[in-house]
């Protein structure tokens, strides 16, 4: 976990047309703040740059004292069409003044807007129907759900296992962690439900067979039967990378699924709505999964997630039985109507194809002049990630990814705290807004940091 001191330091000055810094880091007055939380939060919140947000446009986010970061976070990927947008707001602003915060799942009019307008996302529209929800854990668990009740129904006890991916991250509930791939995050279940089966993730680098050969064999040696099979769950990019698999992958893992009727998941929620150059990342691979657990991008705001799903998957149960309190809440859909169409006029999805085109060369660029210390570069679109190692080995070194992390922040650059296996990735997403001049300007940053980091 990366760990950032709060004692203020000076910085050399920065003012250009999207960075500013102007006062030590972390802010000196922004230290009542930090105390503030320490005496009534738990320390699981901590753990990101000592930066406080106070506003935040399109790809500028600024503290109070007028500090301002070119953002390579978008929020967790969240901001894909950019921050505070004026179309989000307004659309904000005309349900509150309309005088509807709140809806239980008694219908409004935008849920169907919404539902209809991710139904049209789908592989198959007329096929797939949309079930509204607020976090991207709930929607991985709904998947997990489904998966197991359609088997259930369908095939009975016997079809019981769930199959998902090593160093794969779902959510942090109890279903989607134990079908997340990271053995710390479910040491406090000690009993674990053994129908959760994890496979090595093929990403060519911390597993280097790349071959679904390993799916099979795995499957063999953990005495899994295919039949037994109910569901199989990936994130279409891995997050701790992003790490991808490859078109052969995916399709043979569809036809495995297919020829065995196990439900396929494909985990959108942090790779959805144009991050990779394609609405959804599934798309690069050619394949149609069952179900498609979304969130994060799909408002670029408020929290809501989404899973679009097989309709006869989706319609497993019955009116008033698979529901959920903010279900559809009125201001998240609100937030994310005007989202998608912003996503959708404005092209971000070409965009972000177009803009990766300039990024990710220059980011693997940097990962090659540092190949000792910078392991391994992924990246598709606007997210990628540059993993960083001790010399010479694939041994995470979160020590010194934490470093150019906060070298980034003293030079006018915001990412989130290192993320991967062991705290060793620098992972950059940018909003799909960002223009290129500003994301050439974030490259140099980028560069001056590890250099002066790495030497």
């Amino acid at each position: 976990m990366a760990v950032y001191d709060l004692t203020p330091v000076d910085v050399p000055p920065v003012h250009t047309k999207y960075r500013t810094i102007k006062t030590k880091i972390p802010v000196p007055e922004s230290l009542p703040i930090f105390e503030k939380l320490k005496e009534c939060e738990p320390q699981s919140m901590w753990g990101q740059p000592p930066v406080i947000w106070h506003k935040a446009e399109d790809f500028i986010v600024e503290d109070r004292w007028g500090n301002r970061w070119i953002d390579w976070s978008s929020c967790v990927l969240v901001a894909n069409a950019g921050h505070g947008r004026k179309e989000i707001r307004d659309a904000l602003k005309a349900i509150i003044d309309q005088g509807l915060l709140a809806s239980y799942v008694f219908v409004h009019e935008q849920r169907a807007e919404l539902c209809s307008m991710l139904t049209k996302l789908a592989p198959e529209p007329e096929s797939y129907r949309v079930f509204l929800l607020s976090t991207g854990s709930e929607a991985t668990e709904n998947c997990i759900k489904l998966s197991k009740t359609y088997a259930l129904k369908k095939y009975g006890p016997h079809k019981k296992y769930f199959v998902s991916f090593a160093n794969a991250f779902h959510g942090r509930t109890m279903g989607s962690q134990l079908a997340g791939g990271m053995d710390r995050q479910k040491e406090w279940m000690v009993d674990r439900d053994q129908t959760f089966i994890q496979v090595p993730f093929p990403d060519g680098y911390k597993t280097v067979d790349r071959s679904f050969d390993l799916f099979l064999s795995t499957l063999k040696e953990k005495g899994i039967k295919p039949e037994d099979i109910a569901g199989v769950m990936t994130e279409s990019y891995q997050g701790v990378g992003p790490d991808f698999l490859t078109v052969e992958y995916a399709q043979k893992l569809q036809e495995f699924c297919r020829k065995y009727d196990i439900v396929m998941a494909f985990d959108e929620v942090q790779a959805g709505f144009g991050r990779t150059g394609k609405m959804f990342c599934f798309e690069h691979y050619g394949i149609k999964p069952d179900l498609i657990p979304c969130g994060k991008g799909i408002s670029s705001s408020l929290p809501i997630s989404a899973v679009i799903g097989r309709k006869d998957i989706m319609g497993l149960y019955p009116p008033g039985s698979m529901t959920s309190t903010h279900s559809a809440s009125p201001l998240p859909v609100a937030a994310a109507i005007a989202s998608l169409k912003l996503i959708q006029s404005e092209n971000l999805v070409e965009r972000a194809a177009k803009m990766g085109e300039t990024m990710n060369p220059e980011l693997e660029r940097i990962q090659k002049k540092h190949a000792d210390r910078l392991g391994c570069f992924h990246g598709l679109g606007m997210v990628a990630g540059i993993q960083v190692v001790k010399p010479g080995t694939k041994e995470p070194d979160s020590v010194t990814a934490t470093a150019i992390n906060l070298k980034c922040i003293h030079k006018g650059l915001l990412m989130f705290a290192p993320v991967g296996i062991g705290g060793e990735c620098l992972k950059i997403a940018p909003p799909l807004t960002i223009n290129e001049e500003a994301l050439r300007e974030s490259i140099e940053v980028f560069e001056e940091a590890v250099d002066e980091v790495l030497g």
